[in-house]
């Protein structure tokens, strides 16, 4: 007798009629028409069963303060970094944590179970490193949050900044953090890549760092941070942020970086929403998308994932949590409307980012922990076009969140009462 069998499902690989039984708040078994009984049992009726979305890149302790102590009126990267630096005096750790389990909820709603926050530790306080340590430990029964220690100023730029990112190291922040390109010069940039990557190497560390976020074709620490990876060994412990300017780089030298990265074994991570929205502010036109070369990295071998970024923030007034609109927006950007190009689109928003992250037990193999979505779609291509509604959200086998089936009543004369907008 098993705890809950989810019948008729069908898989992000294509596997239709699939039988998922679940026990211990675990994939018991995975096959088309299973024997066994459950004390519960779920018709999901032919609809997307999916491991959680994971997002890769969030800045939880910015959230949801969009409007203080101003609105953002330019838009601007530039405009929402000042910005930060106004608010930051004003923190204070109960709103950072009441705004961050506000947005928690909305994440859980749907299906997101894992995301990677940047953290800002250029406060002599770390007053958002200690809010969000809180919030870690409160939702660990139902999400899963990895800090990372984000020097916001600089590292080398910002007085004490490093002193208190191995202060934020030393209270349990899981992940180096870094933001070359916002240091004083290229040699610093560099020198800080250096630096932050054999930090990381001493504490058995991974590295994440916002890596050339501009449209500077010259901006290119990514090939530093390619290099000291291999110098330390830290293959696969490597993630660059954003990398937009590579999306300005001359063809040839992008022809020696990506190689490069492949062998490095460094991740990729775009953030499209932010991306799209920040980059390309100086042109006119022709005006430059900003997202880094997706289609690109995945072919020579680098693991891409897509990230969310911010939420109603001094950065961006927008978002809702949803990384299925994070992927509708990659794949657009990218031009990525191929059949496999979504699927890869779908995989930046689960699969990959949950390697990047180093997620034990996540998956749709036998075994894995039962953290699974229900989706209001009959596949993945499905599911991005209508960024679907999560019908049941589970966390170790137990329904964590529900949202009922979006349908339309129509008063129309000579028509369907009601209409399923996903099907012609």
């Amino acid at each position: 007798m098993l705890d809950l069998i989810l019948r008729h499902a069908t898989l992000p690989d294509g596997r239709r009629g699939m039988d998922l039984g679940i026990e211990a708040g675990r994939i018991a078994a995975l096959q088309p028409q299973l024997a066994a009984q459950a004390a519960h049992e779920i018709d999901c009726a032919g609809q997307l069963v999916t491991p959680p979305f994971v997002d890769a890149h969030f800045h939880m302790d910015s959230t949801l303060s969009d409007g203080l102590p101003r609105v953002n009126r330019s838009g601007t990267l530039l405009e929402g970094i000042a910005l930060w630096g106004e608010l930051k005096p004003q923190l204070t750790q109960d709103a950072l944590v009441a705004r961050a389990l506000a947005y928690c909820d909305w994440a859980v709603a749907r299906g997101l179970l894992a995301i990677r926050s940047h953290v800002d530790v250029c406060d002599d306080r770390l007053l958002a490193v200690e809010a969000l340590l809180q919030v870690r430990e409160q939702v660990r029964p139902y999400l899963d949050l990895q800090l990372v220690a984000f020097p916001q100023d600089g590292v080398l730029r910002r007085p004490n900044a490093l002193r208190n990112l191995q202060r934020a190291l030393d209270l349990g922040v899981d992940v180096v953090g870094g933001i070359p390109h916002f240091e004083r010069t290229m040699a610093e940039g560099a020198e800080s890549v250096k630096l932050l990557c054999e930090l990381a190497a001493a504490r058995g560390l991974p590295v994440d760092m916002h890596c050339d976020e501009s449209d500077d074709p010259l901006s290119r620490h990514i090939e530093t941070l390619a290099f000291h990876t291999q110098r330390l060994g830290l293959q696969g412990r490597v993630t660059g942020s954003h990398l937009t300017s590579m999306h300005s780089m001359d063809n040839y030298y992008v022809s020696k970086l990506l190689p490069l990265l492949a062998e490095s074994g460094v991740a990729a991570i775009a953030n499209p929403l932010i991306n799209i929205t920040l980059q390309g502010r100086h042109d006119t036109y022709p005006k430059r998308r900003g997202m880094t070369r997706v289609p690109e990295l995945l072919a020579a071998g680098v693991p891409v994932a897509f990230g969310q970024d911010c939420v109603m923030d001094p950065w961006y007034a927008l978002g809702s949590g949803d990384m299925l609109e994070v992927a509708h927006m990659g794949l657009h950007v990218a031009q990525m409307t191929g059949q496999e190009a979504m699927r890869h689109c779908f995989e930046a928003v689960t699969t990959t980012p949950a390697r990047i992250l180093g997620l034990q037990g996540y998956g749709l193999d036998v075994g894995c922990r039962a953290d699974l979505v229900l989706l209001q779609a009959g596949d993945v291509v499905e599911a991005l076009r209508l960024r679907a509604t999560r019908l049941l959200v589970l966390r170790a086998g137990q329904i964590i969140a529900n949202t009922p089936a979006q349908t339309a009543t129509l008063h129309l004369p000579g028509r369907p009462a009601a209409v399923d907008c996903r099907k012609v």
